[in-house]
C-alpha cells in the first residue's frame, strides 16, 4: 500500500529559524523543524515533501503541484499569509485539506498579524506551539485522510 503524501510548505524567513528573534521563534533551526516533521511522518506512516522558499511565486507553484500528488498540505505561509491573495487562491484551487501553522501565537503579536488570508483556505490553524505545531498539523491531516479513506 502506498503511503499518503503530505506537503509541508514554508514561506519566507523560515530559513533563518534559530537566528531570527529566538525570543519569539525559539532556537530550533529549519533543519530541526524538518526533523520534527520527519519523525511525525514516520510515526503516522505518511510521506512528506518538506520545502521552504522566500519567493512567493515559487510557493504558489509548489501549492499548485500538490493537486493530484498530495493528500493534504501543511503550510506556514509566514508573512505572506498576511498579504497574499495569490496563496489563498492557489490553496483553494487544490481542493486539498490544508492546515496553516505559525510557530508563534500570531494573536499575541502586532495587530496586522492577527489576520491571514490563507487561513480562509484552511480546515484549521495551529499557532503558538513552536515547531511542535507542525507535528500537530500532520496528525490532524492524517486523521482526516483516515476518515476520508474509511468512507
Amino acid at each position: 500500500m502506498i503511503r499518503p503524501m503530505i506537503a509541508v510548505l514554508n514561506g519566507p524567513n523560515l530559513n533563518m529559524l534559530g537566528m531570527r528573534q529566538p525570543e519569539i521563534y525559539g532556537h530550533a533551526t529549519l533543519d530541526d523543524l524538518e526533523q520534527v516533521c520527519i519523525q511525525a511522518a514516520e510515526q503516522l506512516d505518511v510521506a512528506i515533501d518538506f520545502r521552504q522558499t522566500n519567493i512567493e511565486g515559487e510557493l504558489v507553484s509548489w501549492i499548485q503541484e500538490c493537486r493530484g500528488r498530495a493528500r493534504g498540505i501543511v503550510i506556514n505561509p509566514a508573512a505572506y499569509g498576511h498579504t497574499s491573495i495569490a496563496l489563498l487562491d492557489a490553496l483553494l484551487t487544490t481542493g486539498l485539506p490544508t492546515v496553516e501553522v505559525h510557530i508563534s501565537n500570531i494573536h499575541r503579536r502586532d495587530a496586522f498579524r492577527h489576520h491571514t488570508y490563507t487561513s480562509q483556505a484552511a480546515i484549521g490553524v495551529i499557532c503558538g506551539f513552536g515547531v511542535r505545531g507542525y507535528a500537530m498539523a500532520l496528525r490532524a491531516l492524517y486523521d482526516m485522510i483516515e476518515d476520508e479513506d474509511e468512507r
